[in-house]
Order: structure tokens, then sequence, then C-alpha cells
């Protein structure tokens, strides 16, 4: 087995394991319930491109520490920067996820707990997710003024259908466990004592298969669901984020207070 740990300033890690032809990539900031700061995004995307490289690894599980996902993007972080500081950071994020949602390999995402936001995109980046009853998935960016970009919607679009899409931005609801299985937000849902084992069993059906056959079978699927743009009234995006209602969205995340936007 290898170990390899990503350290940060305030005691966060990214902790990437090679055992047996898996790659196991674990959060672990499990105070603010894995939230990611743009630095670990950028280390995120990183392991994404090490794991590409490496002929040995046939499968690659994504998960956080503790009773949780990732919540996503870590929104106080946001608090000090420029708009463009902020643009960017976002940029790291779809970056991140992109890379593995880009991978040759399959990719296992397991939810027994938040997957918010950001976290929720990184999820859905992974071929198959794994969750428990724990789970909670959303994207609550109405009240931060984020303007989603069609990547991050498309994502959503392609497993819950355009209403559902909308329905879950425009009232910042979330779904738990067995709703979001029955929508098809998770391939699987197990009991937290079962999970470990649950998400082995699967990884270890999936190794036996021709690593041939897996990669032409996710080509031929990304072709069938193509991601191309379309014009709606379009405003700049996809800058991520509105330069009046952002600001005022952070602030009052951070204030723990409704916002008031004035748009």
């Amino acid at each position: 087995m290898k170990i390899d740990i990503c350290r940060f300033n305030d005691g966060a890690k990214i902790v990437w394991q090679e055992t047996a032809g898996l790659a196991i990539v674990t959060i672990k900031r499990e105070k603010v319930k894995n939230a990611l700061t743009p630095e670990m995004w950028k280390v995120l995307a990183e392991i994404g491109r090490k794991i590409e490289k490496n002929g040995q690894i046939k499968v690659a599980i994504l998960r956080g520490e503790g009773p949780q996902f990732t919540v996503g993007s870590d929104i106080k972080a946001f608090h000090s920067m420029s708009i463009e500081e902020a643009n960017e950071a976002f940029g790291l994020m779809e970056e991140a996820i992109s890379t593995f949602e880009y991978l040759r390999i399959p990719t296992i995402a397991v939810i027994n707990g938040p997957a918010m936001g950001a976290g929720l995109e990184l999820a859905l980046s992974c071929d198959i997710r794994i969750g428990t009853k724990d789970a909670l998935m959303g994207i609550p960016i109405g009240k931060l003024g984020i303007t989603i970009s069609q990547r991050f919607a498309q994502r959503l679009v392609h497993l819950i259908g355009p209403s559902r899409t909308k329905d879950l931005i425009f009232t910042g609801r979330s779904f738990k466990g067995d709703e979001a299985y029955g929508m098809g937000m998770l391939n699987y849902i197990t009991s937290n004592e079962e999970l470990d084992g649950f998400i082995l069993e699967i990884a270890e059906k999936i190794k036996k298969a021709s690593r041939n056959s897996l990669q032409a079978a996710k080509e031929a699927v990304a072709r069938c669901v193509p991601f191309t743009e379309v014009a709606f009234g379009h405003r700049g995006y996809p800058q991520y984020i509105d330069p009046v209602d952002f600001p005022e969205g952070v602030a009052a995340f951070v204030e723990k207070r409704e916002p008031k936007f004035k748009s």
C-alpha cells in the first residue's frame, strides 16, 4: 500500500492511498464538514492527474472524512477575496471536478453525509455514487449570489431532469439519502455499518472487468450526453459569481443572517 498525504496550514489533509489497483482519495477537514479551500481544490486536481497517469489503478474512490462527503467550497474563504480572486477560485474548483469527471477509469463517490454545492458537483462527476440514508444532496446557491455555469447545471439535468434541477436551485432544498436514491442521484444505498464493505465489493467487481471495455463504455456514454453551448439571454457566464449579490451572500453566510439582495 502506498499513502501520500497533502497537508494544509489549518490542519486539513487530502490523503491518497493506492492499494490492490484502487486509488482512495479522502478529503479530511472534518471540523468544517470537509469544505475545500482554493488550495485544496488545486491539489485535488493534481491528484486526479496523477491517478490518470498511473496504469496500475483500475478504480478511483473519492470520499470525505467522518459522516460527510464535502459541503463544497469554503464560503468563509471568499469573504476576503476580490471578485476576480473569487472567480479564479471557482475556476480551480471546476478544474478539479472536471479532472475526476474525465478520468478514463471508473470512479466512485462515497456519500454518507452532506454533498452540497460544489461538493454535489464533485459527487456527480463520479461514475457511481454509493450512499447511506444520511446522505444529503443539494446546491443552495441562491442565497450566495453564485451564477451556476451551464456545465454545472448539465451534470444535474442529465441525472434528474430540468424541472427538478431548477426546483433544487430555486428553493435551495436538498434531498436525503432515500429520496436521492429514488431519483438516481445515488446508484446504491446501504447502511453506515456496511458502507465500507459494500464500496470494496463494488470496486472489486469493477476491477475484474476488461479495462479496455470500461474505457470504451465511458467514452461511448459521454458521447451520448455531449456538452453543448446554448444561447439563453447570455449575461457573460460562466463568470461564476454575481459581482453585486455574491459579496452580500458571503457576508450573510459569515454573519449567519439572511442575505439582502438588491437584484
